[in-house]
C-alpha cells in the first residue's frame, strides 16, 4: 500500500496527492505533526520536508521527484509529454510553480497564523494528543511555525512582491496557451503545480483552505484573492480545480 506523509494544509502536499490521484492510485494520506516531521522525514530519505511518498520499500521525497517517479513507474496517464520541447516546458513551468509556493506559503501563512481559527483546527487534526491538548498546541505549533517559514514583515513583504511578479508571468504564459492548459492539449505536471500553488489563496471549495466565512481574514487577502480571481490564471486555476480535480483520498488525511 502507499502512504504520502504529508501536511494538510501543504499545498505543496496538495500537489503530491493531485498527482497520485491523477494517476489513479490508491494510497492513504498520512499526517506528521510540523516540527516533529523532521526526524522521521530525514531518517527515511536524508531530507527535512515533505510531501513524502513511500511505495511498498521506495521513498520519495519532494513533490517534483514524486511526479517523476510516477510517471516512470505508473506511466499510465502521464504528467510530462514525450515530446522533449513540451516536456521542457513543463518542467520550466514546474520550478516556477516551486518559486511561487514558497512566497505563496510564506505570504499566506502570515495570514492564517494571525486570524488562527479553522486552519489552526486542520493543523493540530480532529483528535490525539494535540486536540486534547489545544490550548497549548496550538501556541507552539503557531511559534513553530513563524520560525520555521521566517514570517518576519520584511520576509512577508519581499515574498508578496515576488509572488505578484511569478503571477503576472504566469498569467502571460496562460493567454498565450488559449487559457486552455499550460502544456500540449490535456492536463499535466505544468497544470497540477501551478493550480495547487494558488488554490490557498482562491480558497476553493473542496480543498483544505475552503472557508466557512471571510470574517477573519485580513483586508489585504480578500482584495489579492478578489484580483486573482479576475485574471485570466485565476479563472484557468477555478476552472481546472472545478473540471479536473478528482480527488480519490479525503486532504484531512489520517
Amino acid at each position: 500500500m502507499r502512504t504520502l506523509y504529508q501536511f494538510p494544509l501543504s499545498h505543496f502536499c496538495e500537489k503530491a496527492r493531485w498527482l497520485l490521484d491523477h494517476k489513479e492510485l490508491e494510497y492513504t494520506a498520512h499526517n506528521l505533526m510540523p516540527g516533529v516531521h523532521r526526524a522521521f522525514a530525514q531518517l527515511k530519505t536524508g531530507q527535512n520536508k515533505l510531501p513524502i511518498l513511500r511505495d511498498e520499500e521506495c521513498w520519495v521525497a519532494d513533490s517534483t521527484q514524486i511526479a517523476l517517479y510516477l510517471d516512470e513507474k505508473y506511466p499510465e496517464h502521464g504528467l510530462l509529454r514525450a515530446d522533449p520541447q513540451l516536456r521542457t516546458q513543463a518542467l520550466d513551468i514546474n520550478l516556477m510553480s516551486i518559486e511561487l509556493g514558497q512566497h505563496v506559503r510564506r505570504w499566506g501563512l502570515s495570514h492564517v497564523l494571525n486570524e488562527g481559527g479553522e486552519s489552526l483546527d486542520i493543523l493540530i487534526g480532529e483528535k490525539g494528543y494535540l486536540r486534547q491538548f489545544e490550548k497549548y498546541s496550538k501556541p507552539i505549533l503557531k511559534a513553530i511555525m513563524s520560525k520555521g517559514y521566517q514570517l518576519d514583515t520584511d520576509k512577508v513583504a519581499q515574498s508578496k512582491t515576488q509572488m505578484q511578479q511569478l503571477i503576472e508571468q504566469l498569467n502571460e504564459k496562460i493567454i498565450e496557451q488559449g487559457g486552455r492548459y499550460f502544456v500540449g492539449d490535456r492536463i499535466g505536471l505544468a497544470d497540477i503545480a501551478v493550480c495547487s500553488m494558488l488554490a490557498p489563496i482562491l480558497e476553493l471549495a473542496g480543498t483544505p483552505w475552503e472557508k466557512e466565512s471571510e470574517d477573519l481574514l485580513s483586508d489585504e487577502f480578500k482584495d489579492y484573492k478578489a484580483y486573482l480571481q479576475e485574471l485570466p490564471l485565476g479563472q484557468y486555476v477555478q476552472r481546472i480545480y472545478q473540471t479536473e480535480r478528482n480527488a480519490r483520498v479525503d486532504w484531512r488525511g489520517v
